[in-house]
């Protein structure tokens, strides 16, 4: 009889222990749940909190398609994946309120990554990224490419640019394509 209880007494605990054994993986079930719709809650924040001051990049198609309606002159930044003074660049030139004030209202802007193999058309020829960027003589990177309003007169300017220098560049090129133009 003895033996009996004893087995019954361990048979109760293993029973207890089952128990819980189980809550605790729905503890721990809940817990991964909510660590899992936090993350994606302030993911999906992220995404929707985009900086209203920044720059309205374009394609290179949507420039040519909007100079038709709306004629401006089109900066270009040509760029790649590992450059890093492109993505200083990004990050504090092109992020500057002063810069995307200026370019949002005299340019439209395109950003033209070198080495996309895409095609792209541009003045009714096609080309590979690289190719427009060798035709625009681009020899290294970052570098802003200014366009007057017809796309017939361009000027590379290679090389990373604060923000307070490259303001100045784009009001003296804005003044002499006005100027150019009259």
């Amino acid at each position: 009889m003895f033996f009996v209880k004893k087995n019954l007494f361990i048979f109760d605990n293993v029973e207890e222990e089952t128990n819980n054994m189980h809550t605790m993986k729905r503890y721990l079930y809940s817990l991964c749940m909510l660590i899992a719709l936090g993350g994606l809650s302030s993911f999906i924040m992220q995404e929707e909190e985009k900086p209203e001051n920044t720059i309205n990049w374009l394609t290179l198609e949507e420039a040519q398609q909007l100079m038709e309606k709306e004629p401006r002159k089109v900066i270009m930044d040509v760029y790649t994946d590992w450059c890093g003074w492109c993505k200083k660049m990004d990050k504090t030139t092109f992020a500057d309120e002063k810069v995307v004030a200026y370019v949002n209202e005299n340019f439209y802007a395109v950003k033209l990554n070198a080495e996309n193999p895409g095609k792209i058309n541009f003045k009714g020829k096609e080309f590979t990224h690289p190719e427009l960027a060798r035709a625009l003589r681009v020899s290294g990177y970052p570098t802003v490419v200014f366009f007057d309003e017809s796309f017939s007169r361009f000027q590379p300017l290679s090389g990373y640019r604060q923000a307070d220098e490259f303001r100045k560049i784009l009001e003296m090129f804005n003044e002499a394509e006005t100027e150019a133009g009259k």
